[in-house]
């Protein structure tokens, strides 16, 4: 059962990366320059707010199952997209 678990898990971590990188993508053929950079905040935000959310006692995540992580997830990538889009100004 854990390798199960360690399974699931791990394919969480690499649907999250995706999604911050398709979302990093998009920012970064609408901003028109330094794609790299969007791809990159994008995969940061996707990663760290489902962790952050877990770390304030938010247990929506635990019942919402992946849906509810992933929609987390791309909320983490655009919040932290729309902030390096206000740095890189």
């Amino acid at each position: 059962m854990e390798g199960f678990l360690d399974t699931v898990g791990a394919m969480t971590l690499i649907i999250l990366a995706i999604i911050g990188l398709v979302a990093g993508w998009i920012a970064g053929r609408l901003a028109g320059r330094n794609t790299a950079a969007y791809m990159a905040l994008g995969v940061a935000g996707a990663v760290l707010m489902p962790f952050v959310l877990a770390a304030l006692g938010v247990t929506i995540l635990a019942t919402g199952g992946l849906l509810a992580i992933i929609a987390v997830a791309l909320l983490g990538a655009i919040i932290l997209l729309i902030l390096g889009k206000m740095i890189f100004r």
